[in-house]
């Protein structure tokens, strides 16, 4: 990995704003650094809004101080519980913190903390890498302080503790997922050492809430390639504890001389695959979950071998149970990735033989809004190994989405409504309720659906409703000419 050298990372901070918090520094005689991550992002030339400053005492003073220095069009937030501020101007957070040293209880991450030496700061931080300081303070500007290494481990593009890693992990178990989440985003190894020590405290991770397990997560799944972090969970052994439903994918069985592909390594091509072509995380998520069924649906079948059937429906109604453990959202966001999950065979389905218009009126009819998201993840499933039969393959998806094309042009089938409603069939047939009326709108829709009846041909949509009433046993009381 190239870094950029310390002459040019002092360039970024060669500005009126940090001069002015080492002016702010030196009035009231305190030193001053830009800590951590920003000092990392300096170095990889990654873009940094969010900066922290440690001082040596009050952090709380020294923001209030560049506050009224930085003047009109600042914002100051003081968080004296914490012991912190921010400062905020324009598009730039700016957080102040006295330096510090911290303890822990067992049972807990929240850390006792007590004023420090900058050196016990960057002693307690998570990684070497974010364990830098950049002087701002007048004198020494620019100074880099790096007690353990950071700029060597960046050029090696390792992760690894300032301390010793059982105990970094242990006090703060979230630093586990961190290192996943950095593995990933950066695309760096974790020292042997260093994922040792995760293996040996995975354990302690479910001391962590979920909302702040799903915060790293959420982090992994919008990298460029997040499969990295989840095969790491697989590897550290912390995938089992978060989400099980996936871990168990992962293994072949073999029965008979004939075995199946490796559910967890087809997926993450799959949430490659999507990651590549798509931003959108909750079709990430889609992917990450499209065969979550696979373990809990897989049968010996003597005469096919081994089967999944139904693994997509089974794996749309374990989604919201999934999404509830892992404290994920509820909402259209859940609905979303179950409807796809559960949608996820059908275009496959249609590639795989003849090519109707009833099927794809009724692909149309159920995805909705989401089709294009689902197509995009059904391209994604491909991951065969034989070049033909991707060819072949892709070029039937093309044909469905030529056929989807053509069919809303013709029919503007998303836009569809019943010729005859609910309403109108109890008025007509003088009953208040039955489960006629929903065989009577069921077959209506089919019927377009299948193109035997056009989307607005309401008085063939009646002979219809007149035929299955009285097929049923339904009479009309109120004629079309009474009405």
């Amino acid at each position: 990995m190239t870094l950029n050298r310390l002459d040019k990372v002092i360039t970024k901070i060669d500005t009126p704003l940090y001069h002015t918090i080492g002016e702010a520094a030196d009035s009231i005689g305190r030193p001053c650094y830009a800590v951590g991550g920003c000092v990392r992002d300096f170095f990889l030339g990654r873009p940094s809004k969010d900066v922290d400053f440690v001082t040596v005492g009050s952090g709380i003073e020294l923001a209030e101080v560049v506050a009224k220095l930085l003047g009109k069009g600042t914002h100051l937030t003081v968080f004296r519980n914490f012991g912190t501020a921010q400062v905020k101007r324009h598009s730039v957070e700016l957080e102040f913190v006295g330096a510090r040293k911290e303890s822990y209880q067992r049972n807990s991450r929240k850390p006792i903390v007590e004023d420090g030496t900058l050196e016990e700061d960057l002693s307690r931080r998570d990684f070497t890498i974010n364990a830098l300081a950049l002087r701002i303070n007048r004198e020494g500007f620019g100074e880099l302080i790096d007690l353990f290494n950071g700029v060597a481990d960046m050029e090696r593009g390792i992760l690894r503790t300032p301390l010793d890693p059982d105990i970094t992990f242990s006090d703060d178990p979230l630093r586990m997922m961190r290192a996943v989440r950095f593995a990933t985003q950066l695309q760096f190894n974790i020292f042997p050492e260093t994922f040792a020590a995760i293996k040996r405290n995975a354990e302690r991770i479910k001391i962590i809430s979920r909302e702040r397990i799903v915060d790293e997560l959420m982090k992994i799944m919008k990298s460029p390639s997040p499969s990295i972090g989840w095969q790491l969970l697989l590897e550290c052994d912390l995938l089992p504890i978060i989400m099980p439903e996936l871990a168990a994918m992962k293994g072949v069985d073999t029965l008979n001389g004939r075995s199946h592909k490796d559910n967890f390594a087809h997926t993450l091509e799959v949430l490659d695959n999507v990651s590549a072509k798509s931003d959108n995380v909750w079709l990430r998520w889609a992917a990450l979950m499209h065969d979550i069924a696979k373990p809990v649906t897989k049968r010996w079948d003597e005469k096919t071998g081994w089967t999944f059937h139904n693994h997509n429906f089974v794996g749309s109604k374990m989604v919201p149970r999934i999404f509830r453990n892992m404290r994920l959202p509820q909402d259209q966001k859940m609905k979303y990735v179950a409807k796809l999950v559960e949608l996820h065979m059908r275009p496959i389905a249609l590639v795989e033989e003849e090519v109707t218009d009833s099927a794809v009126r009724r692909l149309i009819n159920d995805a909705g809004d989401d089709l294009e998201d689902l197509m995009m993840l059904c391209e994604a499933d491909i991951t065969s190994k034989n070049r033909e039969k991707v060819k072949r393959l892709l070029a039937n998806f093309a044909i469905v989405r030529d056929k989807i094309a053509d069919l809303n042009v013709r029919d503007e089938i998303r836009k569809l409504q019943p010729p005859v409603d609910g309403n109108e069939i109890m008025e007509i047939f003088g009953i208040k309720g039955s489960p006629v009326i929903g065989v009577i709108k069921s077959t209506i829709k089919n019927a377009i659906l299948d193109g035997i009846i056009a989307p607005n041909d309401r008085e063939a949509a009646l002979e219809l409703m007149f035929r299955i009433a009285d097929e049923n046993g339904l009479k009309p009381v109120v004629t079309q000419t009474q009405k």
